[in-house]
Protein backbone atom coordinates (compact mmCIF):
# COMPACT_ATOMS: atom_id res chain seq x y z
CA UNK A 1 0.00 0.00 0.00
CA UNK A 2 1.51 2.85 -1.16
CA UNK A 3 1.68 6.33 1.26
CA UNK A 4 0.15 8.51 -1.85
CA UNK A 5 -2.89 6.40 -1.94
CA UNK A 6 -3.30 7.24 1.89
CA UNK A 7 -5.55 10.08 2.69
CA UNK A 8 -6.27 11.50 5.94
CA UNK A 9 -10.06 12.45 7.17
CA UNK A 10 -9.61 15.82 6.49
CA UNK A 11 -8.52 15.42 2.79
CA UNK A 12 -11.58 13.77 1.75
CA UNK A 13 -13.93 15.47 -0.20
CA UNK A 14 -17.76 15.64 0.84
CA UNK A 15 -18.47 13.13 -1.67
CA UNK A 16 -15.89 10.98 -0.79
CA UNK A 17 -17.45 10.98 2.78
CA UNK A 18 -20.78 10.63 1.70
CA UNK A 19 -20.03 7.50 0.16
CA UNK A 20 -17.32 5.95 2.26
CA UNK A 21 -19.95 6.27 4.72
CA UNK A 22 -22.42 4.55 2.73
CA UNK A 23 -20.29 1.82 2.23
CA UNK A 24 -19.22 1.49 5.74
CA UNK A 25 -22.81 1.06 6.31
CA UNK A 26 -23.60 -1.56 3.95
CA UNK A 27 -20.70 -3.51 6.28
CA UNK A 28 -22.24 -2.71 9.47
CA UNK A 29 -25.34 -4.71 8.06
CA UNK A 30 -23.78 -7.50 7.63
CA UNK A 31 -22.06 -7.43 10.71
CA UNK A 32 -25.57 -7.33 12.51
CA UNK A 33 -26.95 -9.94 10.42
CA UNK A 34 -24.08 -12.32 11.22
CA UNK A 35 -23.90 -11.36 14.78
CA UNK A 36 -27.41 -11.35 15.89
CA UNK A 37 -28.93 -14.44 14.15
CA UNK A 38 -27.19 -16.59 17.36
CA UNK A 39 -30.16 -15.33 19.05
CA UNK A 40 -32.18 -17.77 17.55
CA UNK A 41 -29.32 -20.15 17.20
CA UNK A 42 -28.64 -20.89 20.60
CA UNK A 43 -32.36 -22.17 21.44
CA UNK A 44 -32.32 -24.19 17.75
CA UNK A 45 -29.22 -25.71 18.80
CA UNK A 46 -29.78 -26.60 22.14
CA UNK A 47 -32.95 -28.66 20.84
CA UNK A 48 -31.25 -30.00 17.64
CA UNK A 49 -27.68 -31.11 19.16
CA UNK A 50 -29.39 -31.69 22.50
CA UNK A 51 -27.84 -28.91 24.95
CA UNK A 52 -27.80 -27.72 28.64
CA UNK A 53 -28.21 -24.30 29.06
CA UNK A 54 -24.57 -23.51 29.33
CA UNK A 55 -23.61 -25.33 26.44
CA UNK A 56 -25.82 -23.86 24.19
CA UNK A 57 -24.12 -20.51 25.11
CA UNK A 58 -20.43 -21.83 23.70
CA UNK A 59 -22.70 -20.53 20.46
CA UNK A 60 -21.76 -17.21 21.59
CA UNK A 61 -18.52 -17.77 23.03
CA UNK A 62 -16.95 -19.80 20.00
CA UNK A 63 -18.25 -16.75 17.83
CA UNK A 64 -16.94 -13.54 20.05
CA UNK A 65 -13.71 -15.58 21.87
CA UNK A 66 -12.20 -14.51 17.83
CA UNK A 67 -12.56 -11.28 18.73
CA UNK A 68 -10.42 -11.82 22.03
CA UNK A 69 -7.81 -14.06 19.72
CA UNK A 70 -7.60 -12.03 15.99
CA UNK A 71 -8.47 -8.16 17.38
CA UNK A 72 -4.68 -7.09 17.38
CA UNK A 73 -3.23 -9.14 14.58
CA UNK A 74 -5.85 -8.26 12.60
CA UNK A 75 -4.55 -4.55 13.48
CA UNK A 76 -1.29 -5.59 11.84
CA UNK A 77 -2.94 -7.16 9.21
CA UNK A 78 -4.94 -3.65 8.01
CA UNK A 79 -1.44 -1.55 8.55
CA UNK A 80 0.07 -3.99 6.10
CA UNK A 81 -2.24 -5.13 3.72
CA UNK A 82 -4.24 -1.85 3.71
CA UNK A 83 -7.99 -1.01 4.39
CA UNK A 84 -9.37 -2.97 1.30
CA UNK A 85 -7.18 -5.80 0.96
CA UNK A 86 -7.97 -6.52 4.69
CA UNK A 87 -11.66 -6.35 4.48
CA UNK A 88 -11.82 -8.48 1.82
CA UNK A 89 -9.64 -11.03 3.87
CA UNK A 90 -12.37 -10.84 6.50
CA UNK A 91 -15.15 -11.48 4.52
CA UNK A 92 -13.31 -14.47 2.85
CA UNK A 93 -12.82 -16.10 6.32
CA UNK A 94 -16.50 -15.42 7.47
CA UNK A 95 -17.41 -17.23 4.34
CA UNK A 96 -15.50 -20.18 4.80
CA UNK A 97 -16.93 -20.24 8.33
CA UNK A 98 -20.64 -20.10 7.40
CA UNK A 99 -19.52 -23.01 4.58
CA UNK A 100 -18.42 -24.91 7.44
CA UNK A 101 -21.94 -25.24 8.34
CA UNK A 102 -22.51 -27.69 6.03
CA UNK A 103 -20.54 -30.67 7.08
CA UNK A 104 -21.92 -29.64 10.60
CA UNK A 105 -25.09 -30.09 9.57
CA UNK A 106 -24.57 -33.37 7.88
CA UNK A 107 -22.93 -34.72 10.87
CA UNK A 108 -24.80 -33.05 13.37
CA UNK A 109 -21.92 -32.35 15.34
CA UNK A 110 -21.64 -29.11 17.52
CA UNK A 111 -18.35 -28.96 17.73
CA UNK A 112 -18.12 -27.97 13.65
CA UNK A 113 -20.78 -25.84 14.30
CA UNK A 114 -18.38 -23.80 16.65
CA UNK A 115 -15.25 -24.01 14.54
CA UNK A 116 -17.87 -22.58 11.79
CA UNK A 117 -18.88 -19.65 14.42
CA UNK A 118 -15.90 -18.81 15.63
CA UNK A 119 -14.57 -18.40 11.80
CA UNK A 120 -17.51 -16.21 11.33
CA UNK A 121 -15.92 -14.46 14.37
CA UNK A 122 -12.39 -14.17 13.33
CA UNK A 123 -13.87 -12.32 9.74
CA UNK A 124 -15.86 -9.62 11.50
CA UNK A 125 -13.09 -9.51 14.18
CA UNK A 126 -11.26 -7.86 11.14
CA UNK A 127 -14.04 -6.21 9.61
CA UNK A 128 -14.83 -4.43 13.09
CA UNK A 129 -10.98 -3.31 13.63
CA UNK A 130 -10.89 -1.49 10.51
CA UNK A 131 -13.99 0.00 10.60
CA UNK A 132 -14.72 1.33 14.26
CA UNK A 133 -11.68 3.21 14.00
CA UNK A 134 -12.50 4.51 10.33
CA UNK A 135 -15.90 5.76 10.91
CA UNK A 136 -14.97 7.53 14.36
CA UNK A 137 -12.61 9.84 12.68
CA UNK A 138 -14.40 10.19 9.24
CA UNK A 139 -16.08 13.39 9.94
CA UNK A 140 -16.20 16.10 13.30
CA UNK A 141 -14.89 14.44 16.25
CA UNK A 142 -18.57 16.21 18.67
CA UNK A 143 -20.37 14.67 15.84
CA UNK A 144 -19.04 10.91 16.06
CA UNK A 145 -21.08 9.45 18.21
CA UNK A 146 -23.72 10.41 15.41
CA UNK A 147 -22.12 8.80 12.92
CA UNK A 148 -21.62 5.46 14.96
CA UNK A 149 -25.89 5.75 15.67
CA UNK A 150 -26.04 5.85 11.84
CA UNK A 151 -24.17 2.45 11.40
CA UNK A 152 -25.45 0.96 14.39
CA UNK A 153 -29.37 1.41 12.86
CA UNK A 154 -27.78 -0.44 9.90
CA UNK A 155 -25.96 -3.16 12.37
CA UNK A 156 -29.57 -3.50 14.60
CA UNK A 157 -32.21 -3.11 11.26
CA UNK A 158 -30.11 -6.37 10.16
CA UNK A 159 -30.48 -7.59 13.48
CA UNK A 160 -34.46 -7.63 13.48
CA UNK A 161 -34.50 -8.82 10.57
CA UNK A 162 -31.88 -11.96 10.72
CA UNK A 163 -33.80 -14.30 13.03
CA UNK A 164 -37.01 -13.66 11.78
CA UNK A 165 -35.65 -14.56 8.39
CA UNK A 166 -33.63 -17.51 9.69
CA UNK A 167 -36.85 -18.94 12.10
CA UNK A 168 -38.96 -18.41 8.37
CA UNK A 169 -36.41 -20.77 6.28
CA UNK A 170 -35.72 -23.14 9.26
CA UNK A 171 -38.58 -23.26 11.14
CA UNK A 172 -42.10 -24.81 10.29
CA UNK A 173 -45.69 -24.30 11.94
CA UNK A 174 -45.38 -28.26 12.74
CA UNK A 175 -42.56 -27.82 14.88
CA UNK A 176 -43.91 -27.28 18.65
CA UNK A 177 -45.43 -30.31 17.95
CA UNK A 178 -41.75 -32.02 17.34
CA UNK A 179 -40.50 -30.42 20.18
CA UNK A 180 -43.07 -31.83 22.42
CA UNK A 181 -42.86 -35.50 21.27
CA UNK A 182 -39.07 -35.70 21.14
CA UNK A 183 -39.49 -36.76 24.77
CA UNK A 184 -41.69 -39.59 24.01
CA UNK A 185 -39.66 -40.90 20.67
CA UNK A 186 -36.93 -43.82 20.96
CA UNK A 187 -33.38 -42.89 20.82
CA UNK A 188 -32.83 -43.75 16.99
CA UNK A 189 -36.03 -41.95 15.95
CA UNK A 190 -35.80 -38.64 17.69
CA UNK A 191 -31.89 -38.94 16.05
CA UNK A 192 -33.32 -39.27 13.20
CA UNK A 193 -36.05 -36.49 13.48
CA UNK A 194 -33.09 -34.01 14.86
CA UNK A 195 -30.94 -34.86 11.74
CA UNK A 196 -33.94 -33.37 9.67
CA UNK A 197 -34.29 -30.55 11.74
CA UNK A 198 -30.39 -29.51 11.87
CA UNK A 199 -30.00 -29.64 7.71
CA UNK A 200 -32.81 -26.92 7.58
CA UNK A 201 -29.09 -24.38 7.93
CA UNK A 202 -27.72 -26.00 4.87
CA UNK A 203 -29.24 -23.75 2.25
CA UNK A 204 -29.46 -20.57 4.12
CA UNK A 205 -25.70 -20.83 5.20
CA UNK A 206 -24.87 -21.67 1.90
CA UNK A 207 -26.27 -18.36 0.49
CA UNK A 208 -24.90 -16.48 3.24
CA UNK A 209 -21.32 -17.53 2.32
CA UNK A 210 -21.79 -16.92 -1.58
CA UNK A 211 -23.44 -13.48 -0.36
CA UNK A 212 -19.76 -13.17 2.00
CA UNK A 213 -17.61 -13.77 -0.77
CA UNK A 214 -19.23 -11.44 -3.33
CA UNK A 215 -19.35 -8.60 -0.33
CA UNK A 216 -15.31 -9.02 0.20
CA UNK A 217 -14.87 -8.74 -3.74
CA UNK A 218 -16.98 -5.60 -3.80
CA UNK A 219 -14.90 -3.59 -1.07
CA UNK A 220 -11.87 -4.67 -2.73
CA UNK A 221 -12.80 -2.83 -6.03
CA UNK A 222 -14.65 0.31 -4.47
CA UNK A 223 -14.06 3.44 -4.40
CA UNK A 224 -13.42 3.46 -0.70
CA UNK A 225 -10.51 5.48 -0.19
CA UNK A 226 -7.49 4.15 2.18
CA UNK A 227 -7.04 6.60 5.50
CA UNK A 228 -5.05 7.68 8.19
CA UNK A 229 -6.65 6.40 10.99
CA UNK A 230 -2.97 7.46 13.08
CA UNK A 231 -2.79 11.14 11.99
CA UNK A 232 -1.78 13.32 14.70
CA UNK A 233 -2.26 16.93 15.37
CA UNK A 234 1.04 18.76 16.62
CA UNK A 235 -0.67 19.20 20.47
CA UNK A 236 -1.49 15.40 20.47
CA UNK A 237 1.91 15.02 19.19
CA UNK A 238 3.90 16.53 21.67
CA UNK A 239 1.41 14.77 24.25
CA UNK A 240 2.17 11.16 23.45
CA UNK A 241 5.74 11.74 22.69
CA UNK A 242 7.06 10.16 25.37
CA UNK A 243 4.60 7.28 25.12
CA UNK A 244 5.48 3.56 23.87
CA UNK A 245 2.45 1.74 24.39
CA UNK A 246 -1.11 1.79 24.39
CA UNK A 247 -1.26 0.52 28.09
CA UNK A 248 0.04 4.14 29.05
CA UNK A 249 -3.46 5.63 28.27
CA UNK A 250 -6.09 4.57 31.30
CA UNK A 251 -9.12 6.29 30.01
CA UNK A 252 -8.49 3.86 26.89
CA UNK A 253 -7.51 0.45 29.08
CA UNK A 254 -10.45 1.62 31.15
CA UNK A 255 -12.74 1.90 27.64
CA UNK A 256 -11.79 -1.35 26.79
CA UNK A 257 -13.00 -2.96 30.12
CA UNK A 258 -16.38 -0.82 29.85
CA UNK A 259 -16.81 -2.05 26.13
CA UNK A 260 -16.18 -5.62 27.50
CA UNK A 261 -18.91 -5.14 29.97
CA UNK A 262 -21.61 -3.47 27.11
CA UNK A 263 -21.54 -5.45 24.63
CA UNK A 264 -21.84 -8.36 27.59
CA UNK A 265 -24.98 -6.58 28.56
CA UNK A 266 -26.31 -6.04 25.62
CA UNK A 267 -25.81 -9.94 24.03
CA UNK A 268 -27.40 -11.05 27.34
CA UNK A 269 -30.15 -9.09 26.47
CA UNK A 270 -31.37 -10.37 23.26
CA UNK A 271 -29.59 -13.70 23.46
CA UNK A 272 -31.04 -14.94 26.42
CA UNK A 273 -34.65 -13.13 26.06
CA UNK A 274 -35.85 -16.64 23.82
CA UNK A 275 -34.79 -18.92 26.47
CA UNK A 276 -36.62 -16.66 29.22
CA UNK A 277 -39.71 -16.79 27.25
CA UNK A 278 -39.68 -20.21 26.97
CA UNK A 279 -39.14 -20.26 30.86
CA UNK A 280 -42.55 -18.52 30.93
CA UNK A 281 -44.81 -20.90 28.59
CA UNK A 282 -43.81 -19.18 25.33
CA UNK A 283 -43.08 -21.84 22.37
CA UNK A 284 -40.25 -20.50 20.26
CA UNK A 285 -42.41 -19.90 17.08
CA UNK A 286 -44.06 -17.32 19.39
CA UNK A 287 -41.08 -16.28 21.37
CA UNK A 288 -38.60 -16.09 17.77
CA UNK A 289 -39.86 -12.14 17.78
CA UNK A 290 -38.46 -10.44 21.39
CA UNK A 291 -34.82 -10.01 20.21
CA UNK A 292 -36.59 -8.10 17.66
CA UNK A 293 -38.56 -5.58 19.55
CA UNK A 294 -35.44 -5.39 21.96
CA UNK A 295 -33.38 -4.60 18.45
CA UNK A 296 -36.23 -2.21 17.42
CA UNK A 297 -35.77 -0.10 20.99
CA UNK A 298 -32.10 0.12 20.11
CA UNK A 299 -32.84 1.79 16.72
CA UNK A 300 -35.19 4.02 18.96
CA UNK A 301 -31.95 5.00 20.96
CA UNK A 302 -29.81 5.43 18.12
CA UNK A 303 -32.47 7.47 16.52
CA UNK A 304 -32.55 9.94 19.78
CA UNK A 305 -28.99 9.90 19.63
CA UNK A 306 -28.74 11.42 15.96
CA UNK A 307 -31.52 14.03 16.51
CA UNK A 308 -30.25 15.55 20.13
CA UNK A 309 -26.09 14.65 19.96
CA UNK A 310 -24.61 17.35 20.10
CA UNK A 311 -27.12 19.80 19.70
CA UNK A 312 -29.33 19.24 23.03
CA UNK A 313 -27.10 16.58 24.86
CA UNK A 314 -23.38 16.16 25.05
CA UNK A 315 -22.21 12.33 24.00
CA UNK A 316 -21.63 12.21 27.78
CA UNK A 317 -24.44 13.02 29.16
CA UNK A 318 -25.84 10.86 26.91
CA UNK A 319 -23.64 8.07 28.02
CA UNK A 320 -24.37 8.71 31.69
CA UNK A 321 -28.32 8.75 31.13
CA UNK A 322 -27.97 5.39 29.02
CA UNK A 323 -26.00 3.49 32.04
CA UNK A 324 -28.47 4.90 34.87
CA UNK A 325 -30.87 3.67 33.10
CA UNK A 326 -29.52 0.21 32.28
CA UNK A 327 -29.30 -0.54 35.90
CA UNK A 328 -32.61 0.79 37.03
CA UNK A 329 -33.83 -1.60 34.70
CA UNK A 330 -31.69 -4.36 35.45
CA UNK A 331 -32.96 -4.14 39.04
CA UNK A 332 -36.69 -4.10 37.74
CA UNK A 333 -35.98 -7.22 35.73
CA UNK A 334 -34.82 -9.37 39.00
CA UNK A 335 -37.28 -7.34 41.68
CA UNK A 336 -40.48 -7.16 39.62
CA UNK A 337 -43.00 -10.34 38.83
CA UNK A 338 -46.75 -10.04 37.64
CA UNK A 339 -48.56 -11.40 34.19
CA UNK A 340 -49.39 -8.49 31.67
CA UNK A 341 -50.57 -9.33 28.02
CA UNK A 342 -48.69 -6.68 26.04
CA UNK A 343 -48.33 -6.81 21.87
CA UNK A 344 -50.31 -10.36 22.20
CA UNK A 345 -48.57 -12.01 24.49
CA UNK A 346 -48.76 -13.46 27.93
CA UNK A 347 -45.82 -13.06 30.17
CA UNK A 348 -43.89 -11.72 33.46
CA UNK A 349 -43.32 -7.98 33.15
CA UNK A 350 -39.64 -8.82 33.74
CA UNK A 351 -39.25 -10.10 30.11
CA UNK A 352 -40.43 -6.12 29.12
CA UNK A 353 -37.30 -4.80 31.02
CA UNK A 354 -35.17 -6.87 28.86
CA UNK A 355 -36.34 -5.59 26.06
CA UNK A 356 -36.48 -2.01 27.19
CA UNK A 357 -32.45 -2.75 27.55
CA UNK A 358 -32.46 -1.94 23.78
CA UNK A 359 -33.13 1.57 24.45
CA UNK A 360 -30.85 1.67 27.07
CA UNK A 361 -28.16 0.17 25.71
CA UNK A 362 -27.89 1.72 22.19
CA UNK A 363 -25.86 5.15 22.89
CA UNK A 364 -23.39 3.24 24.83
CA UNK A 365 -20.99 1.96 22.68
CA UNK A 366 -21.51 5.17 20.42
CA UNK A 367 -20.38 7.00 23.61
CA UNK A 368 -17.39 4.82 25.24
CA UNK A 369 -15.62 4.69 20.91
CA UNK A 370 -14.69 8.51 20.78
CA UNK A 371 -13.78 9.18 24.75
CA UNK A 372 -11.62 5.90 24.73
CA UNK A 373 -9.98 6.60 21.24
CA UNK A 374 -9.36 10.42 22.27
CA UNK A 375 -5.70 11.43 22.00
CA UNK A 376 -4.73 8.40 21.42
CA UNK A 377 -2.65 9.81 17.72
CA UNK A 378 -0.20 7.30 16.43
CA UNK A 379 -1.77 4.28 18.53
CA UNK A 380 -5.23 5.10 17.24
CA UNK A 381 -5.05 1.61 15.40
CA UNK A 382 -4.03 -0.77 18.63
CA UNK A 383 -6.41 1.25 20.41
CA UNK A 384 -9.35 0.59 18.33
CA UNK A 385 -8.07 -3.17 17.87
CA UNK A 386 -7.89 -3.29 21.95
CA UNK A 387 -11.78 -2.11 22.03
CA UNK A 388 -12.24 -4.52 19.59
CA UNK A 389 -10.98 -7.21 21.69
CA UNK A 390 -13.61 -6.16 24.09
CA UNK A 391 -15.91 -7.61 22.02
CA UNK A 392 -14.93 -11.18 24.02
CA UNK A 393 -17.43 -9.40 26.22
CA UNK A 394 -20.49 -11.38 24.31
CA UNK A 395 -18.26 -14.91 24.67
CA UNK A 396 -17.58 -14.50 28.18
CA UNK A 397 -20.93 -13.01 29.78
CA UNK A 398 -23.68 -15.40 28.58
CA UNK A 399 -21.67 -18.30 29.69
CA UNK A 400 -21.67 -16.25 33.04
CA UNK A 401 -25.38 -16.08 32.88
CA UNK A 402 -25.86 -19.31 31.53
CA UNK A 403 -23.68 -21.44 34.27
CA UNK A 404 -25.91 -19.11 36.76
CA UNK A 405 -29.30 -19.80 35.01
CA UNK A 406 -28.21 -23.73 35.65
CA UNK A 407 -27.24 -23.32 39.36
CA UNK A 408 -30.45 -20.62 40.26
CA UNK A 409 -32.81 -19.93 37.85
CA UNK A 410 -33.35 -17.77 34.09
CA UNK A 411 -34.78 -14.81 36.29
CA UNK A 412 -32.24 -14.64 39.27
CA UNK A 413 -28.99 -15.17 36.84
CA UNK A 414 -29.78 -11.39 35.69
CA UNK A 415 -28.28 -10.64 38.33
CA UNK A 416 -25.06 -10.49 36.36
CA UNK A 417 -25.89 -7.53 34.69
CA UNK A 418 -26.46 -5.25 37.43
CA UNK A 419 -22.42 -5.11 38.37
CA UNK A 420 -21.56 -4.44 34.80
CA UNK A 421 -24.09 -1.07 34.94
CA UNK A 422 -22.23 0.10 37.81
CA UNK A 423 -18.74 -0.06 36.29
CA UNK A 424 -20.49 1.46 33.02
CA UNK A 425 -21.72 4.55 34.73
CA UNK A 426 -18.02 5.02 36.71
CA UNK A 427 -16.71 5.16 33.29
CA UNK A 428 -19.05 7.39 32.33
CA UNK A 429 -18.99 9.78 35.04
CA UNK A 430 -15.08 9.42 35.70
CA UNK A 431 -13.19 6.85 33.93
CA UNK A 432 -12.81 8.34 30.41
CA UNK A 433 -11.40 11.45 32.15
CA UNK A 434 -8.49 9.93 33.87
CA UNK A 435 -4.85 10.57 31.79
CA UNK A 436 -2.81 9.10 34.34
CA UNK A 437 -2.02 5.90 36.34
Amino acid sequence: MGASNVKTAASLTQKETIVSIGIIGVLFFMFGFVSWVNAILIPYFKIACELTNFQSYLVTFAFYISYLVISMPSSYLLKNKGFKNGIMIGFFIMAFGAFMFIPAALTRTYEVFLVGLFSLGAGLAILQTAANPYVTILGPKERAAQRISIMGICNKAAGILAPLIFATVVLRATDSDLFKNLETMDVAQRSQELDIFIRRVIAPYTVLGFILVGLGLLVRFSPLPEIDTEHEDDAVAAANSSKNSIFQFPHLILGAIAIFLHVGTQIISIDTIIGYAGSMDIDLLEAKVFPSYTLFLTIVGYLCGIVLIPKVMSQVTALRVCTVLGLLLSLGIVYLSGDITLLGHKADISIWFIVLLGFANSLVWAGIWPLALSDLGRFTKQGGALLIMGLCGNAIMPMIYGHYADVFDLKAAYWVLVPCYLYLIFYAVKGHKIRKW
